[in-house]
């Protein structure tokens, strides 16, 4: 679900907020995976509201609707991602821009081909030892999907950063429960003490969920860093557009960050004659980047 989280940069509120609008456009599109939801996030101490509220319509929660252990909320609506599905429909339009996905490996960024391209590094965590990057951090993140007893809106609980974060997303016949968060730990098994602390921490907010079926487990790991990396570098003779160390904020900040690639590269190819790096959205037909993968991509330069 949209808001930032493991991520800071100073441009973090206006990446945010432009992927905001974005993503508030694609829920429109029924095959995006995108949906606006309404729910509620409370904390369990007596906190501010993130900063980000500010960019939603939000009300605050009387006590009385909180769950038990919680002293403060507030309701908005957001966009949600079924992640599965909107990969799909990122790299559908992909395609259908005539871009096309390679598996393979790469060692190294200074051997990627064509020698005139433009790279854009978005290697997630292997970014750590493709840059080099030793402030690559790995927080390894557990779900569980369980059949949907009939819960229409979600739940976050807003935590202090290192905390287990509880929370709990409907996708109409499935809710995806979370969360961990396993700083230094790389392992994708599904860890059966993990699953049962999430389930226990979501039933306590939501006793509907109580014997819910199980359908899937998902673990994930996040690229986490003290600060996002954007930024344009030479290495040897070319160019390469670093785009990484989002933490949990991939989502929440991937059309924004993805606007800056765009300018930067766009920078390096033909040098622009205009006050600033910063351009309009596209429209929506148009695509802007690959989904989150372990990849580096390249774009070539004009042919002249």
């Amino acid at each position: 679900m949209w808001g930032p989280y493991l991520a800071d940069h100073e441009r973090v509120p206006e990446w945010s907020k432009e992927t905001l609008k974005i993503l508030r456009g694609l829920a429109e599109d029924d095959d995006s995976g995108v949906t606006v939801r309404e729910g509620v996030e409370a904390t369990r101490i007596e906190m501010d509201p993130p900063a980000w509220i500010a960019d939603l319509e939000y009300s605050e929660c009387p006590p009385t609707e909180l769950p038990d252990g919680f002293v403060r909320g507030w309701q908005y609506a957001i966009p949600v991602a079924d992640m599965p599905v909107y990969l799909k429909y990122l790299e559908d339009r992909l395609k259908q821009a005539g871009g096309r996905l390679e598996q393979g490996v790469v060692t190294s960024l200074e051997t990627v081909t064509p020698v005139d391209a433009s790279v854009v590094n978005c290697t997630g965590l292997g970014a750590g030892e493709l840059a080099q990057d030793a402030d690559v951090v790995p927080v390894r993140g557990q779900l569980v999907e369980v059949e949907n007893p009939g819960i229409k809106k979600f739940f976050g609980e807003y935590c202090q950063e290192g905390a287990e974060p509880t929370y709990f997303l409907p996708h109409g016949n499935r809710v995806v429960l979370g969360g961990t968060h396993e700083r230094g730990r790389t392992d994708i098994e599904t860890d059966a003490e993990s699953v049962a602390g999430i389930i226990q921490r979501c039933v306590a907010v939501e006793p509907a969920l109580q014997n819910a079926k199980i359908l899937n487990y998902r673990v994930g790991i996040r690229p986490s860093r003290p600060k996002v990396r954007v930024e344009r570098v030479r290495l040897g003779s070319r160019h390469v557009v670093h785009n990484y160390g989002h933490g949990g904020s991939g989502f929440s900040l991937s059309w924004g960050c993805a606007r800056e690639v765009v300018n930067l590269v766009l920078d390096i190819q033909q040098p622009p004659d205009r006050e600033g790096d910063v351009l309009p959205y596209p429209p929506a037909d148009t695509q802007l980047g690959s989904p989150s993968r372990r990849m580096a991509a390249w774009i070539s330069p004009p042919k002249s």
